[in-house]
């Protein structure tokens, strides 16, 4: 027999427990965090960048300091129960990824950002890879919001790293310390966004990333 769930039951539960889980991460920030807030309040768009294997870290730091968010979600099943969590945590979702519904979101989410004053949140290297290899997507919202992208990274210090995962996704402990490294914004070219100009965007996003905070790195990461 089948029992289904419903799915805005469920996501009560997971944002409860998200909530519990988080509040009991240390986050450490280093980086201007500062000037990131400045900016949101004076309304000039921001793209924060992060690996999907760290979104649960990084969206949790993100979550203790900015309810003003709009977040990318796949359209499948599952995206439907995440993004009901996201949107009871207090952010917006826009639905599509790289393989199903993108230029829509893209454009959805550039309208959220005007009209809502949100920042978005990005994950470059998803829904599915290859690791620490960012897509196009993010240099496109950013050209077409006037924003800048904002590398983040967390390194929490005891966490289970799921290997078997494309995204080798970090889970971190409760009660860990959890260091959260904030980049220099960046700018993007106004530039006709050809292949090679892409290519050449797309390097320098993921220099910054590749080497933001990356003293922190053990060997399990």
């Amino acid at each position: 027999m089948k029992i289904s769930i419903d799915p805005g039951k469920l996501s009560f539960v997971l944002a409860a427990f998200y909530r519990a889980w988080v509040a009991t991460l240390r986050f450490e920030p280093h980086g201007n965090l500062d000037e990131i807030l400045k900016r949101g309040q004076d309304r000039r768009p921001l793209v924060l960048a992060l690996w999907h294997g760290e979104i649960f870290p990084v969206t949790g730091f993100g979550h203790t300091i900015s309810s003003d968010l709009v977040t990318f979600v796949s359209q499948s099943k599952d995206g439907e129960v995440i993004a009901r969590v996201i949107e009871r945590l207090g952010h917006v979702t826009v639905r599509g990824s790289s393989s199903r519904g993108g230029v829509k979101a893209l454009l959805q989410a550039v309208r959220v950002m005007a009209g809502q004053n949100r920042m978005a949140v990005f994950t470059v290297d998803g829904p599915r890879g290859p690791r620490h290899k960012p897509k196009g997507g993010v240099i496109y919202l950013a050209q077409k919001a006037g924003a800048a992208i904002v590398p983040m990274r967390a390194y929490p210090k005891r966490a289970k790293i799921f290997k078997k995962s494309w995204d080798h996704f970090v889970l971190p402990m409760p009660f860990t310390r959890c260091p959260v490294y904030i980049g220099e914004p960046m700018e993007v070219t106004d530039e006709k966004l050809t292949e090679a100009v892409l290519v050449r965007e797309l390097e320098r996003l993921e220099q910054q990333m590749l080497a933001l905070g990356a003293h922190e790195l053990t060997t399990d990461r």
